[in-house]
């Protein structure tokens, strides 16, 4: 690391190796390098030729495809000081490696060619990626929700306590929204497409030249760039550059996974602060440099953090696509360079440290006990009162009663703090013909859960099976964070 100068804390402290490699300088100019062979070969293979003699020849192809990989990046570098211009300075390296095939490199591109299908080809690597994590999050989670499924919980309404959930349905719907997730990012990495080759203002004119106006050769040329470099086809027209909505779609799910890893790492947060549940906490970490016994959820904080972050970003590309003029302009060009690569490197991070929170979730059931037997009488009263009519009372009237102890209970607690002991000003009520034994009998959590645990079961059943099946070769991760 070069500690002269700035270091981006995406690469340094938060993203992994393998994304750091899909936006690299290397995947970038080989892909390029991948591209204009794609297009040489497509031109000869078509038959492209000058007075009866081929313009292309295997010797050159096989020329181009030897030097593939070894990218002289010094004389890339001395050239475009010259001549200002990446691309040409790139064409200009490719060709003092092959000197027979110089003069056909890049033949009826413009530099969009390699510059946005390139952009094409690393997102859909990026998106690939993130899959493989996003489903790997989803697994630890489906795990750790089949493990906690009928542990009754306090449940929050305006994170006011409300009827008992159980800790693995609450996880269920943090992996729903994951799963929404992974259906967008599945339909959007599902059609992707390349550019192909459309020249400058996506009228593919220079083709019309080459092939001497021979409209059926011409449209066989995106087809066959297309399968070269594996995809299923390219749109199918343009101006010189793909529609930068595609940016704005790419972007758009990278901020929904970061809000859903975000709401997640909040909900994680507020239990760790109740001390019902925590991230992992490594032996030798430390929590606080002031206070020692500190348990900060440092982990759940950067998730939430470079959430944030994500979610800001995608408006680069929204905006970029809505300002685009006619055809191109290249405003769109520095913005790209930062805000796709960056969003990629900051959902990569985020991941990674959701796929490391899931799968080391700490549950604490004594705590958890605790609160939910100090709210639950409030929520059992509406049973206690259903019991207390079949014993002959009136409804109306039990109401009035409960809601009258319950405000002398819960002053009790509020203004005094003293325990809940709604119970015994019940059972000390004649109206409700119910003895203190009788009322603590009420009291089984599990009874109060509704359906949750049956519909953690279904869940993981019906959607998550399906989705674990699907995508088994991804499986197996296991998240490393940085720092």
């Amino acid at each position: 690391m070069s500690t002269d100068r700035y270091n981006s804390p995406l690469s340094e402290r938060y993203a992994s190796k393998e994304m750091q490699y899909i936006f690299s300088p290397d995947l970038k100019f080989r892909t390029w390098r991948r591209l204009w062979i794609a297009l040489a070969e497509t031109e000869m293979e078509l038959g492209l030729s000058q007075n009866g003699k081929p313009v292309i020849t295997q010797e050159q192809i096989d020329e181009l495809k030897a030097h593939a990989e070894d990218i002289n990046y010094e004389v890339a570098r001395a050239r475009e000081k010259e001549v200002r211009h990446d691309v040409m300075s790139h064409v200009y390296a490719y060709g003092t490696q092959c000197p027979k095939a110089a003069g056909i490199i890049h033949l009826g591109a413009t530099s969009c060619y390699v510059g946005d299908n390139t952009d094409v080809i690393v997102m859909t690597e990026g998106l690939k990626l993130v899959k493989k994590k996003l489903v790997n999050v989803i697994a630890a989670l489906a795990a750790f929700a089949k493990e906690q499924k009928d542990q009754p919980t306090l449940a929050f309404t305006h994170f006011q306590p409300a009827q008992p959930t159980t800790v693995g349905k609450r996880a269920t719907l943090w992996m729903q929204e994951f799963c929404l997730d992974l259906e967008d990012l599945e339909h959007v990495l599902a059609n992707m497409k390349l550019l192909g080759s459309k020249g400058t203002t996506g009228t593919q004119a220079s083709f019309l030249e080459l092939f001497d106006g021979d409209q059926e050769t011409i449209d066989k040329i995106d087809p066959m760039i297309a399968e070269k470099m594996g995809f299923a086809e390219c749109y199918p027209v343009s101006g010189q550059t793909y529609s930068r909505k595609i940016d704005t779609r790419v972007a758009n799910v990278l901020s929904g996974i970061a809000a859903s890893a975000h709401k997640m790492s909040n909900d994680i947060r507020l239990l760790q602060h109740l001390k019902e549940v925590e991230e992992p906490f490594e032996k030798n970490q430390i929590g606080s440099s002031a206070m020692a016994y500190k348990r900060n959820p440092m982990r759940c904080e950067r998730i939430a953090s470079l959430a944030r972050y994500v979610m800001v970003d995608a408006l680069n590309p929204a905006i970029t696509s809505a300002t685009q003029w006619f055809e191109r302009t290249l405003d769109d060009s520095a913005n790209k360079r930062l805000s796709i690569p960056e969003g990629f490197l900051a959902v990569d991070g985020i991941l990674d440290l959701c796929l490391n929170v899931t799968d080391g979730l700490k549950v604490y059931p004594k705590v958890i006990e605790k609160h939910l037997m100090s709210e639950l009488p409030f929520m059992a009263t509406e049973n206690i009162m259903m019991d207390a009519v079949k014993r002959g009372g009136n409804r109306q009237e039990l109401h009035e009663k409960i809601r009258e102890l319950s405000m002398i209970a819960g002053a009790n607690v509020k203004e005094h703090g003293q325990e809940n002991n709604l119970l015994e000003l019940i059972a000390a009520e004649p109206a409700f013909h119910m003895s203190l034994k009788e009322l603590k009998e009420t009291m089984n959590p599990a009874l109060y859960v509704g359906r949750a645990p049956r519909q953690v079961e279904c869940f993981l059943t019906q959607v998550i099976a399906p989705i674990l099946k699907d995508n088994e070769a991804l499986l197996g991760m296991k998240a490393e964070i940085l720092v």
